[in-house]
């Protein structure tokens, strides 16, 4: 609780709103570590191909700690494959984003409908694969999968998101997912956006806005 007093108390946070919720960050990372150490995590990602439920089943932790604990292997001399992450509901709010991968995420408003994290929500519990081609040219290999919140009783709301996890094209290779995949088939790649907003692609059938 002090290293975490501490380090919330810095001067660039200027609310109490912001160091409360530095204080929470900080401490599901602590508790992310806690569970799934850096070295032997990384080892077994390595091992394993990054198989998400694998490693899930090793650590004990869900599907969605484990895809954000991929995200934050990033220590100089001892790095995993830089993943992107994004959690999003049905109606298109996204609640987490993560982006060691260069991938940029819209800030406000909600994401491109092109993106299969989109399609799991039609088969919830199985994962998804896509190869993603940005505005920018820069293509991605993207898994997703569904994901619920239980919690209260019978009556209680069952809550479902969505995770996307992704990486540049050229690591694709050390991951399970693509095990099988033409990789170089350019037929199989989906243009896709941050949001329409930021999208320059004026050919897209499932375009909702103008771009900026």
């Amino acid at each position: 609780g002090a290293v975490l007093d501490r380090i919330a108390s810095d001067p660039l946070l200027t609310s109490d709103e912001s160091h409360a919720l530095c204080r929470v960050v900080l401490a599901n990372y602590f508790a992310m570590a806690m569970l799934m150490p850096y070295e032997p995590f990384l080892r077994a990602a390595k091992l394993e191909r990054y198989d998400i439920e694998l490693l899930g089943h090793r650590f004990r932790t869900s599907f969605e700690q484990t895809c954000h604990r991929l995200t934050t292997l990033r220590r100089p001399g001892a790095e995993g494959i830089p993943f992107h992450m994004m959690r999003i509901d049905s109606a298109g709010n996204i609640s987490k984003r993560f982006s060691a991968s260069g991938m940029r995420f819209a800030r406000f408003s909600g994401a491109c409908p092109r993106w299969n994290v989109f399609e799991a929500f039609h088969t919830p519990g199985i994962i998804r694969t896509q190869l993603s081609q940005m505005p920018d040219g820069q293509i991605y290999f993207e898994i997703a999968r569904t994901v619920r919140k239980e919690s209260g009783g019978f009556h209680s709301p069952r809550t479902q998101y969505a995770i996307a996890l992704g990486c540049a094209l050229d690591h694709a290779k050390d991951l399970v997912y693509a095990v099988g995949r033409d990789l170089s088939n350019h037929d199989a790649i989906v243009p896709v956006g941050p949001a329409c907003r930021m999208c320059d692609r004026l050919d897209c059938e499932q375009r909702a806005f103008p771009p900026l």
